[in-house]
């Protein structure tokens, strides 16, 4: 299997890797199945501009990589362009990821949306109409196989 360079480079160098004791958003999704989970954690300012985000993940390389680009690519972002990020763009960002991979892109993309449902939650606001999941990721998982 053939990762890319910036694979590689996230991997051995990940970016924003940790805990923020303060956070207001924290999300962690995981996959049985392949064993990979990810926590990202977030400090969201009083403008809902991400000012801080670090993550800690248990599994392969590639769900490694994904949360470091995924992380890199939020923060300093607003929360609404923070929910944009797709997986598709996390892959790309790395220049690609094997097939068989792909589901860790899913995953760190899931994990910001977590991150942010959770955000929401603390401040008694609903967020399925604007994270567009209820963040019960296995329910979601066991729909998607």
């Amino acid at each position: 299997m053939m990762y890319s360079e910036k694979v590689m480079d996230h991997f051995s160098n990940p970016r924003n890797v940790g805990e923020i004791a303060d956070a207001n958003a924290v999300g962690q999704v995981g996959n049985a199945k392949c064993g990979d989970i990810m926590k990202i954690y977030m400090k969201i300012d009083e403008n809902e501009v991400i000012e801080d985000v670090k993550f800690k993940t248990f599994g392969c390389g590639a769900a490694v990589a994904t949360s470091s680009m995924a992380t890199e690519m939020v923060k300093g972002k607003t929360v609404k362009e923070a929910l944009a990020l797709t997986n598709q763009a996390v892959a790309e960002a790395l220049d690609g990821l094997p097939p068989v991979k792909m589901h860790c892109s899913v995953l760190a993309e899931e994990a910001v949306k977590a991150a942010i449902g959770d955000y929401y939650t603390r401040q008694g606001v609903d967020p399925e109409p604007i994270v567009g999941c209820n963040l019960d990721c296995e329910a979601c998982h066991r729909t998607h196989e």
